[in-house]
């Protein structure tokens, strides 16, 4: 990885595009910092326990959630719009035949995705507002000057989060690429000190032996999850294919022995992102509508959900597991798959082009659905098994920040190697 950086800075064109995409994270790091008017930012705490919608949207703001910034909804509402009409590409065939139209269509498609975007943008600050409202954080609480204020609230936020978005398509034009992912990047990574540091103060602050010595184990676990989560990227399933050869004019085409790679880790982070949205309903319910009474059925109910529970965890885990089915399920087709690999003349060694073929490939991809779901669920349900045994909640994310983390850097490294290649002609000159 450094090896890579330290050829790109010696490109001068690679280095000015990094050098640009530095100035828009340092300019996106500052929006978050500029405070909403009309926020009595010292009354505000949205997030309160780790297990609520907002935390987990403070972690992918970099923790400018928690504070009501201009940018603090961050890249959350684009995340969900992509979400949403990538599932509707499948399930609408309008919007399926308008994605297939190649350039134009998945300019069409990222067009829609923006004004899905403003939407989102629109009722998620709303929502904010009201919890704003709620706590009693308002400057003005009432009357026309509380109209005032939320229309103002909820436009900067608004706005906020179509300028994000804007910078991340200056970093994909003019910058690196993978904009939003480097700004999502960038977030967590200026959290993560905050979040570790709090955690090892508490520890070293605490003057016990037992709990002194979880620091070197956290350090240890951290760096076994980055490795752990490396190889697990960088895993693939290699099928092999066979391409026949076929006469065009004088010329022989085919005859070349290849493979199809189908990455083990194929649903990436949004099936952990899915599952954590869904556990995180019960907790934000009591967010807007208040505690329940101890001894109550919704107090015992409600207690199930925290994060450290053992039904919690077990819910949890399992739930990444059937998303990941999910999901795989609606990126890969292997009927589609089969027939791409019998219209170019290509087949798997041993079997019949066609439904044979589909079949294999479908028993390929469950073994790998399954072995790329548990990775994700360990990874996922870690933290919340060493804040439970230990006590210490505030690492209740990291699993996930850390898998995000490791994503983006490696997505990047690749895209930087790739345009290294383009630009290094040495065996052609030679």
């Amino acid at each position: 990885m450094f090896a890579t950086l330290k050829n790109a800075f010696k490109n001068a064109d690679i280095r000015k595009k990094l050098l640009f995409t530095f100035i828009i994270v340092v300019i996106y790091r500052l929006g978050g910092y500029i405070p909403v008017p009309f926020i009595n930012v010292a009354a505000l705490d949205v997030v309160g326990n780790s297990n609520n919608i907002f935390a987990y949207l403070n972690v992918l703001s970099g923790g400018t959630f928690s504070k009501a910034t201009l940018l603090c909804l961050s890249i959350s509402p684009y995340i969900n719009a992509q979400i949403i009409i990538q599932l509707l590409c499948y399930a609408i065939p309008a919007l399926e035949r308008i994605a297939k139209e190649g350039e134009s269509g998945r300019a069409k498609i990222d067009m829609i995705t923006k004004w899905s975007t403003l939407a989102i943008a629109l009722f998620q600050s709303f929502a904010y507002f009201l919890t704003i409202k709620n706590q009693g954080a308002l400057i003005y609480p009432t009357g026309a000057s509380m109209v005032l204020s939320g229309v103002v609230i909820v436009s900067c936020m608004t706005a906020g989060s179509m300028l994000v978005i804007w910078l991340g398509s200056k970093i994909d034009k003019n910058g690196i690429g993978n904009g939003i992912s480097i700004l999502l990047f960038a977030g967590i990574v200026a959290n993560l000190p905050v979040s570790f540091g709090s955690t090892f103060g508490v520890l070293l602050g605490s003057g016990s032996i037992g709990q002194i010595l979880l620091v070197p184990v956290i350090i240890i676990i951290f760096i076994l999850m980055i490795g752990f989560i490396i190889f697990m990227d960088n895993a693939e399933r290699r099928i092999p294919v066979q391409y026949a050869k076929r006469v065009v004019g004088r010329k022989i085409y085919g005859g070349q022995s290849t493979y199809l790679p189908i990455k083990i880790a194929m649903a990436g982070v949004l099936p952990i992102i899915f599952a954590m949205s869904f556990m995180s309903i019960p907790q934000t319910i009591v967010m807007f509508t208040g505690e329940p009474e101890a001894g109550t059925f919704w107090y015992g109910f409600m207690n199930i959900f925290s994060f450290t529970h053992p039904v919690y965890i077990i819910l949890y885990f399992l739930l990444i597991i059937a998303f990941s089915y999910f999901y795989v399920s609606m990126q890969y087709n292997p009927v589609e798959i089969a027939n791409n690999l019998r219209q170019n003349n290509g087949g798997i060694p041993g079997l019949r082009p066609g439904k044979p073929t589909s079949d294999y490939i479908t028993r390929i991809l469950s073994k790998l659905i399954l072995v790329g779901a548990l990775f994700l669920g360990i990874v996922a349900i870690l933290p919340n098994i060493f804040a439970a045994l230990t006590g210490i909640g505030s690492l209740a994310l990291g699993g996930t920040s850390i898998l995000i983390v490791v994503n983006v850097a490696l997505d990047t490294v690749r895209q930087i190697e790739s345009q290294l290649m383009m630009r290094h002609h040495k065996g052609f000159l030679e």
